[in-house]
């Protein structure tokens, strides 16, 4: 099914391209994965595991960091819990947090970096005003575009108790098979509209139709097309509810605010629609089980995508990087928190705007980069490459 789901967007007028590496391309093609020996090759596989026995490396597992210390200005360590007791370890040279999104500004707050008036309301003594801890924060959505399929080709046909019990059972002997890949094996970057420079919507292709968490599989064989806008301009927050560590902060992405959101996601539906119509698609393509024929004008499109739309689970931006001098600047080029000595964040908080594309890669990218500023080693030289532009893109959306 991939193969026709690659075939359909040429047929509609999208190039194939030859694989799927992020915006400087538009079309179709194969989906990169991280994935090595039928396994998702996370950051502590491919990093973390392969170090455990440096000596220089310590790993405390089930801890909460609650505070960074400080000397004046200077981080000079951290505070954390871990079996109910209150814990401290020092850093002789720097504190680096690499807490993610949400974590990352909320260990700030509570550290006494951040705005200064949410610090005072929650009784933290302030270190440094910084009024950009926690802002910008921005994601993906998305939503599942279901098609029945006539053909009994797709994934529901291993859906039953024996055969997840096989694919299980052989990717433990061989780590290969069905378990051995996350399914999403096809996609596509496209424009919405013409006046867009570079695709602005991303499509990963699943040949069933279920939801992400596998709590709800159609009762069919079925397909499904993960669809949703890049880049919005929407921005949210990330905010204490109290100095508490363990209590969860206050998160608010403020989703589709923007009225060019509703104008991508209505583009999305149609887009996608389009494409499941091309010939490729004659021999599987059933009824729409999602959104449904019936779903057509602009209203009925934006009451869909109220009821349906969910995150691409693509957080970031809230720590932004910046030129110091501009106030919701969190980070310098080179991580390092501005206005305070010897901290640095490095996750995908510190991007200053959502990356077009799934965010894994360009994270691990961020982080090697900032490695070598940590460490102080020589930086590559600048490059200056080439990214994709629509040679039509003023004229046409294809």
């Amino acid at each position: 099914m991939h193969a026709a789901w690659l075939e359909a967007g040429r047929q509609a007028g999208y190039p194939l391209t030859a694989d799927m590496n992020g915006f400087q391309q538009e079309g179709f093609g194969h989906m990169d994965m991280t994935v090595g020996g039928g396994r998702r090759c996370s950051a502590a596989n491919a990093y973390l595991r392969p170090a455990l026995g440096r000596r220089n490396l310590t790993v405390r597992t089930h801890a909460l960091a609650t505070r960074i210390l400080f000397d004046g200005r200077r981080a000079v360590g951290l505070r954390y819990q871990r079996g109910g007791e209150p814990r401290e370890v020092r850093a002789r040279r720097e504190v680096i947090v690499c807490a993610g999104p949400i974590n990352s500004p909320q260990l700030l707050k509570l550290s006494g970096v951040g705005p200064s008036q949410e610090l005072a309301d929650h009784g933290i003594a302030v270190v440094h005003e910084l009024p950009g801890v926690g802002e910008n924060l921005q994601d993906h959505l998305e939503f599942y575009f279901q098609v029945a399929c006539r053909e009994p080709v797709t994934l529901y046909g291993q859906m039953s108790a024996l055969r997840r019990a096989l694919i299980g059972v052989r990717w433990l002997l061989r780590r290969d098979g069905l378990g051995a890949t996350n399914h999403f094996e096809s996609g596509g970057f496209i424009r919405s509209r013409a006046g867009v420079r570079y695709p602005d919507i991303q499509f990963h292709f699943l040949p069933m139709a279920v939801s992400y968490d596998g709590s709800s599989l159609a009762r069919e064989h079925g397909f499904q097309a993960h669809v949703g806008p890049l880049r919005s301009q929407s921005r949210g927050w990330v905010r204490l509810a109290s100095a508490e560590p363990r209590d969860k902060p206050k998160i608010f992405f403020n989703y589709m605010s923007r009225p060019e959101d509703w104008q991508e996601m209505r583009a999305c539906v149609r887009l996608t629609r389009e494409i499941v119509a091309q010939p490729a698609f004659d021999r599987y393509r059933a009824r729409e089980i999602q959104p449904g024929e019936a779903v057509q004008t602009d209203g009925q499109i934006d009451a869909f995508v109220r009821a349906k739309v969910e995150s691409a689970f693509h957080p970031s931006c809230s720590c932004r990087m910046g030129n110091p001098a501009e106030r919701l600047t969190v980070v310098d080029p080179s991580t390092r928190v501005v206005g305070v000595d010897a901290l640095r964040v490095v996750d995908s908080s510190i991007m200053p705007s959502i990356t077009t594309g799934n965010l894994n890669a360009p994270t691990i990218m961020l982080a090697e980069k900032a490695a070598d500023h940590i460490r102080g080693a020589a930086l590559l030289p600048r490059a200056s490459m080439p990214y994709y532009v629509a040679p039509n893109w003023e004229q046409a959306q294809r």
